[in-house]
């Protein structure tokens, strides 16, 4: 590859209320005709409300070290939705020890007969 070209990365959003969105690479002299370039592709395609093309260089990617820092650091599976399992077991468990309506109206009656 030659120094005269430059990798660009183009994002694009449909309309203005939905979020940009990563669509291609492409090798191009400068901006202007990386610009010219995403707009000729995106009329034969689809349509969008806003593109931005990216010189790759510029874009800064994590280091192995910042990427560790990612991991969570302590154990909070109750936040995703696999951390709710035992719960139906739980409330099973807790609607037997209720007291049913039987039992409930059969203390009615031991106070009607000591009364």
């Amino acid at each position: 590859m030659s120094s005269f070209y430059s990798e660009y990365e183009v994002f694009s959003r449909k309309n203005d209320m939905s979020p940009m969105q990563y669509q291609f690479s492409l090798l191009a002299p400068n901006h202007e005709i990386a610009l010219i370039m995403a707009q000729e592709n995106f009329m034969r395609r689809e349509t969008a409300s806003d593109i931005w093309v990216i010189k790759r260089e510029h874009i800064r990617m994590m280091n192995r070290e910042e990427k560790e820092s990612l991991k969570r650091l302590d154990n909070k599976d109750y936040r995703l939705t696999k951390g709710y399992g035992y719960l139906k077991k739980k409330w099973r468990e807790y609607e037997q020890e209720m007291l049913d309506e039987k039992e409930i109206m059969s203390w009615g009656e031991l106070v009607n007969k000591r009364g």
